[in-house]
């Protein structure tokens, strides 16, 4: 996992769903100002279906504290587009089918799925600044309450 003042690797592609549009960015230009990135799984499942609702009934919040936040998949973008609408999620949606932001966080692990072995990405988050310097991670995401696990997170940084 990426440690803490490290820069990760900005110059990947990634198509993104954000207020309804989908498009494909360079990840560097996502990072407008601080961002949190929750990595998750898959759309339409109960841990994240749980991690995504608690970020989209806070997100006013992480807005007016000065940040914004992207959620990351290996989701298809209409997948995303769905999951949006049904979710009332307002912030970015990622599709990462090939674990690029992973890859630049040193976050790609084992895993273990009815006793196969795969590699995919860490669930995890990361506060980025907006040159992609590293300034918090959460290694392990709290699924219930992951808004409270994040807000911990970003009220211990310097503003």
């Amino acid at each position: 996992m990426i440690t803490l003042g490290k820069k990760l690797k900005t110059n990947f592609k990634l198509k993104v769903v954000a207020h309804g549009v989908e498009s494909e960015v360079t990840f560097k230009d996502l990072l407008k100002r601080r961002t949190i990135v929750s990595v998750y799984m898959k759309n339409n499942t109960g841990s994240c279906d749980k991690q995504n609702d608690s970020l989209a009934a806070h997100i006013a919040e992480f807005t007016k504290a000065g940040y914004d936040l992207i959620a990351i998949s290996r989701d298809t973008p209409s997948s995303h587009l769905k999951y949006a609408v049904k979710k009332k999620i307002t912030y970015t949606l990622a599709s990462d089918p090939t674990d690029l932001f992973a890859q630049a966080a040193d976050s790609v692990v084992e895993k273990s799925m009815y006793g196969k072995k795969y590699f995919g990405p860490a669930r995890a988050a990361f506060v980025l600044a907006s040159d992609g310097t590293v300034l918090a991670v959460a290694e392990k995401v709290d699924t219930a309450d992951h808004a409270a696990q994040l807000k911990a997170l970003i009220a211990g940084l310097k503003p």
